[in-house]
């Protein structure tokens, strides 16, 4: 029992690191190649914790070789194009002025159920509303409203900014500093060290403190037991 654990224990190891290795997009929406991988490292690396009597290498070298691959096979998508096209295909216009392309659909084996679907996830239930819409690669569905119908921004308004330019960030988590996060929001340590001092606790201390470009921040302190 404690040999098959070890086994479970270091396949799972192999596989976050071939995920890592891989890249984010394994975790969003999937190219097909991306698809294709994921589905046969999960299947490879069952194989020595289905199979106690085969060694470790018959999961790990087979996923090994599978990230090789699907790393070298995103290297070689980077550098050409007509490669990226040949493995992901390429963006499809389905909709343009309102008005549905329905070749466009039958190629893509899209229903106009489907359509509408995609549409109503991005808020838009009248396809007359659209300029464009584009079946990215991937399967989503990409919209540009009309403008007339496309929600105005502060620009359009002209209105001027009245609170912080910069979302709210994490500038300590657990004790640990992002420092990317506080040069961004244009703070430095001298202002965490200050922020610490004013509250008369240590980095170790902090559960979480965020904040912003301007002076307001949110600092919660760690329960210790």
């Amino acid at each position: 029992m404690a040999l098959i654990l070890v086994r479970t224990a270091l396949v799972y190891l192999v596989v976050i690191s071939a995920m890592r290795l891989m890249g984010k997009k394994q975790l969003g929406e999937l190219q097909p190649s991306e698809l294709v991988s994921t589905i046969l490292i999960s299947n490879l690396a069952s194989i020595s914790i289905e199979a106690p009597e085969l060694p470790l290498t018959a999961s790990i070298l087979p996923v090994a070789f599978i990230a090789s691959c699907e790393i070298l096979l995103s290297a070689l998508c980077v550098k050409s194009r007509r490669a990226a096209r040949l493995l992901s295909g390429q963006p499809v216009i389905v909709l343009r002025d309102g008005v549905v392309d329905q070749d466009a659909l039958r190629s893509l084996r899209f229903t106009m159920d489907d359509l509408l679907e995609a549409l109503r996830a991005k808020d838009v239930f009248d396809p007359s509303q659209v300029t464009c819409a584009i079946v990215e690669t991937n399967g989503s569905v990409s919209i540009y409203r009309r403008w007339q119908d496309d929600t105005p921004t502060r620009r359009d308004l002209k209105l001027s900014p009245s609170g912080p330019q910069k979302p709210a960030l994490p500038f300590v988590v657990n004790g640990e500093i992002l420092a990317d996060n506080l040069r961004w929001c244009g703070k430095d340590d001298l202002w965490l060290r200050k922020t610490l001092d004013s509250h008369r606790i240590g980095l170790d201390d902090v559960l979480l403190l965020a904040g912003d470009d301007s002076e307001t921040y949110h600092l919660v302190k760690k329960n210790h037991p």
